[in-house]
């Protein structure tokens, strides 16, 4: 493997002086360092940080179709670094969104095997309520997934020292660094405008109605000012947006106003560590998870979702007596999920539910911290099965177990 990194060693930003070229390119590289070989079909480059010089993404069309070596790219803030890439090589790269670790993947961090996740599928599919030693393994090891997040660092730390010790630090330093590439990578005043957006996220989480408000973000602040400075946190991979739908109606692409979203971290772990010492404190000592007004349950479902790959949607009604957190879809359906502190009654979910208004909702899912089951068409899951839902969906679609 040739490794190089842009940020480590920016030397290797002048290898494209002549041309994209395959052979140009190479050429360059054992100009700087006749240490690295090239060895046909045994060699694969893997250019590091690519955000420091996205134009190297051009040469991935000339590698392609010279075939003698693989290529990897990879780098943080791409969807504001490919901006800047004079031809993408389109048709001849594969693309991939990286996250932090899902559940599963904490899961197998952890040892566990994939019999574990394909037990609790079973269980979500035959509606058998899990035992309770799977119910206290679950939770506890969900609390630790929530408080430490899925940033790879982090989760190795904790792997290591089998305790939190020195995991706050770093997920802090994570915010700090991601404050700094907002610093580096965004242009003049946006700067402050996409931080005042940043450090506002927990803030407005905490809320009852946790629609992000852009007039709260700082003192006369207007939407028109700040529009772009969202997407620019988006695009870079640091947030997911959740958009209110015009009506709760298939289809959901063209059905939702774009003026009006809620504000999710990518990472659970990440937005507990923006939290007050105080809501730490309660979260990480007392294990409560109902700090911030269910903030932190409906980051989870919402992480949980973006990382299956679902858009992120929810439902406001005008005259604020109909509310629901997230809404998925399958080819028939479309599946009000709500997440909620308690195994308690869940009065917008049933009127969507109940009310023939609502052609395209037959049935709801509930995640808490209760067991699994069903009543009055909702089904309820423990929150550590989240994870899961596309896998349910794509499997039951709620035909077989109503």
């Amino acid at each position: 493997m040739i490794y190089i990194n842009f940020v480590e060693e920016p030397k290797y930003r002048k290898i494209t002086e002549d041309g994209y070229s395959a052979n140009g390119i190479v050429k360059n590289i054992s100009r700087i360092d006749p240490s690295k070989k090239f060895i046909e079909n045994k060699t694969m480059i893997f250019f590091d940080e690519l955000q420091e010089f996205p134009e190297i993404a051009t040469s991935l069309k000339f590698f392609q179709i010279d075939g003698r070596f693989d290529v990897i790219c990879s780098g943080s803030l791409l969807g504001i670094s490919y901006r800047r890439i004079e031809s993408n090589s389109v048709g001849f790269k594969s693309d991939y969104e990286m996250h932090s670790l899902d559940f599963e993947e904490f899961l197998w961090a952890k040892g566990y095997e994939d019999d574990f996740a394909e037990e609790l599928l079973l269980c979500m599919k035959e509606l058998r309520p899990l035992s309770d030693i799977m119910m206290k393994t679950g939770h506890e090891l969900f609390l630790d997934y929530c408080i430490l997040g899925g940033m790879p660092a982090v989760v190795r730390e904790y792997i290591i020292r089998g305790t939190f010790e020195g995991t706050l630090e770093m997920q802090r330093q994570l915010l700090n660094d991601y404050k700094e590439d907002i610093r580096k990578y965004a242009k003049g005043v946006d700067q402050t405008r996409i931080l005042n957006i940043f450090n506002q996220i927990p803030v407005q989480l905490a809320k009852d109605n946790k629609k992000f408000q852009i007039s709260k973000v700082a003192h006369g602040a207007r939407f028109k000012d700040y529009r772009g400075c969202v997407e620019w946190l988006a695009d870079a991979g640091v947030i997911s947006l959740c958009y209110c739908l015009d009506f709760p109606e298939l289809p959901l692409k063209g059905n939702y106003d774009d003026t009006k979203y809620k504000i999710y971290m990518k990472d659970t772990g990440l937005l507990v560590a923006m939290l007050d010492e105080e809501a730490q404190e309660d979260l990480r000592a007392n294990r409560n998870l109902d700090v911030y007004k269910g903030a932190l349950y409906e980051n989870i479902v919402a992480e949980a979702l973006s990382k299956s790959g679902y858009a992120l949607y929810y439902y406001k009604r005008n005259d604020s007596t109909l509310e629901e957190d997230f809404f998925v879809r399958t080819a028939e359906n479309l599946i009000p999920v709500e997440a909620r502190a308690t195994n308690g009654r869940a009065k917008s979910l049933r009127t969507l539910i109940a009310s023939d208004k609502y052609e395209d909702i037959r049935y709801g899912i509930k995640f808490c911290v209760g067991n699994i089951g069903f009543s009055d068409g909702i089904y309820t899951f423990p929150y550590f099965c989240c994870f899961l839902l596309k896998r349910y969906l794509t499997k039951s679609d709620g035909k077989d177990y109503r």
